[in-house]
């Protein structure tokens, strides 16, 4: 059983101590010789050995002062015999007071070494969070690295593509130039050609026929007339197509008057058109800008709509003109125009980068049974461009 921590084991050790030291301090005080601290010191380190403290040692002292008392006058401290029971109590206590300061110096190491420990530990928490941190920055630098590396390789892939693509649109503008000048070689050939050849045809019957009449010579000179009038006519057509002159004598309204009233002429079409006069307080890129882009459509009207009815609109919304082109004809797939890999998305193409030159914007919207409608933008604030 073990009351307040001590077995009946200890307890027995203890008793038998302390009755040891009973007689020995008994025969300590009972000596006459000079007294020797060696039994006593004994005493001393028995007691450490079985656990016991100071406090045990001195409660063990006083129980044994207190046998002794009838024998021994120890009343007195001046007394003999309590100097030596003094001296034999502080002789048992050298090994427990040497066992406690090795303690002490032991704690004292102890905390010691412990404080060198825990600066170690916040030096190594600190050193671990740097590390980490490190780590971390380490990680994002790869993680920007390889994304850095997918976005080169992406935009060489995307170089290469624009390359290609440069390329072909390239081929195919030349192959456009070359079909542009079939055309108006044909068109020179088949008209203006033509027409000079009949003059000169008409010009030598009339050198040759000395003695036609009045009326006759009159007739050939009225079908000369006619010739040449054509052959005009069909110069200034080329001429208007290229660049109408009225655009830069009179102004985007009127040319854009001249070119539909001689479209719809030609290709038997009803154009209706409402201008904002304001329009021509636009810079000459500006207005050039808008009269290709108004060509373009109306050409692609006239050649693949079918329509028979065109409305063109030029207004003022805020702090920019608006031009809309709209027609009734059959409608198309205006993104895969945009992607075909024929010249024929050219004046697509076109009509979109000169609006984009010039800080504008253009809109194509085409739908079945409604038709087509252009809408360009074009800002008034905007730096000219050169076209």
């Amino acid at each position: 059983m073990i009351t307040d921590g001590i077995t009946p084991s200890m307890k027995s050790t203890r008793n038998r101590l302390s009755a040891r030291y009973l007689t020995t301090l008994r025969a300590h005080l009972g000596q006459n010789k000079a007294a020797n601290g060696d039994r006593a010191q004994g005493l001393g380190r028995a007691a450490l050995a079985s656990g016991m403290v100071v406090l045990d040692l001195v409660v063990m002292h006083e129980h044994a002062l207190k046998a002794l008392a009838s024998s021994f006058d120890l009343a007195e401290t001046g007394d003999t015999s309590a100097k030596r029971a003094g001296y034999f109590f502080t002789q048992a206590l050298i090994p427990l007071e040497a066992a406690q300061f090795a303690a002490r110096e032991i704690n004292h190491h102890l905390r010691q070494r412990n404080e060198v420990l825990r600066l170690h530990a916040v030096a190594l928490t600190k050193g671990n969070r740097e590390l980490q941190h490190e780590i971390a920055l380490r990680k994002t630098a790869e993680a920007t690295t390889k994304k850095g590396k997918e976005e080169f390789h992406a935009l060489y892939l995307e170089s290469q593509s624009m390359q290609k693509k440069l390329r072909q649109l390239t081929r195919q503008i030349i192959q456009a130039q070359e079909e542009e000048r079939k055309e108006i070689s044909r068109e020179l050939h088949d008209e203006v050609v033509q027409t000079l050849v009949g003059i000169n045809v008409e010009l030598s019957a009339l050198g040759k026929g000395a003695s036609i009449s009045l009326l006759t010579l009159k007739e050939k000179i009225a079908r000369t007339q006619r010739l040449v009038e054509n052959s005009v006519n069909a110069v200034h057509r080329f001429a208007r197509e290229l660049r109408p002159a009225v655009l830069d004598d009179l102004g985007l309204i009127p040319a854009l008057h001249a070119y539909s009233k001689s479209l719809a002429e030609r290709k038997k079409l009803k154009i209706h058109m409402t201008a904002f006069g304001g329009v021509e307080a636009l810079g000459s890129a500006k207005r050039t800008v808008l009269f290709r882009v108004a060509q373009e459509a109306l050409t692609n009207v006239a050649r693949h709509a079918h329509a028979t009815q065109v409305n063109m609109s030029i207004s003022e919304i805020s702090g920019a003109i608006r031009m809309e082109i709209s027609d009734n004809g059959k409608s198309f797939a205006v993104e895969k125009a945009f992607q075909a890999k024929n010249h024929k998305r050219l004046g697509l193409i076109g009509m979109k980068e000169r609006i984009e030159m010039v800080g504008g914007s253009l809109v194509i919207t085409s739908t079945p049974g409604q038709g087509t409608t252009v809408r360009a933008e074009i800002p008034f604030n905007q730096e000219k461009a050169k076209i």
